[in-house]
């Protein structure tokens, strides 16, 4: 009995050190070195209102693109609140980007973090004419500068197309 204890607590032991300390030190310095470091504010959604800027997806993070409270809303499908705050959206951006049509659904429900800093690249297209008007830019050259900045699927085949909003608004505000 003695001796299955001594086994149990040196298999503990060893199990605590290499699973507890070694795999995450070496994991993290694996990551340190394929992720180059500093600060990356275009990963964080930032809550862009006025009209010369695109806009991202709505948060439900704190008070709003809080990344120290990301959270989706955790409405389901049926919730009145959650249909509101859908149809309050949809009328809002219809009312911003008037003849522009429906709203790409990423434009009216929040990401599951709250801080998605990403939109579709329809998202984005549908903004257009709005930003274009808002800066008395050509629309053609608003789209070829959303056009620029699309990212494609992360290794060509993972997740979908996307727009980084704030990459977007910095490309908008250097082409002046």
């Amino acid at each position: 009995m003695l001796q299955q204890l001594s086994v149990a607590v040196r298999v503990t032991v060893l199990s605590v050190l290499a699973l507890g300390l070694l795999y995450p030190i070496a994991m993290t310095g694996i990551i340190h070195l394929i992720v180059p470091q500093g600060p990356k504010p275009d990963l964080i959604g930032q809550n862009f209102t006025q009209a010369r800027y695109f806009w991202g997806r709505p948060s439900a993070a704190g008070k709003g693109y809080d990344p120290t409270a990301t959270s989706g809303t955790n409405l389901g499908p049926t919730s009145k609140k959650l249909m509101d705050a859908t149809r309050a959206a949809i009328v809002a951006l219809e009312k911003a980007n008037p003849g522009a049509g429906v709203p790409p659904m990423d434009l009216v429900t929040s990401s599951a973090s709250g801080i998605d800093p990403d939109i579709s690249p329809e998202a984005a297209y549908y903004q257009v004419a709005r930003v274009a008007r808002a800066r008395k830019l050509d629309p053609a050259a608003v789209r070829a500068i959303v056009a620029r900045t699309v990212r494609d699927r992360t290794f060509g085949f993972l997740g979908e197309p996307r727009v980084n909003v704030l990459d977007l608004n910095l490309a908008l505000d250097a082409a002046r």
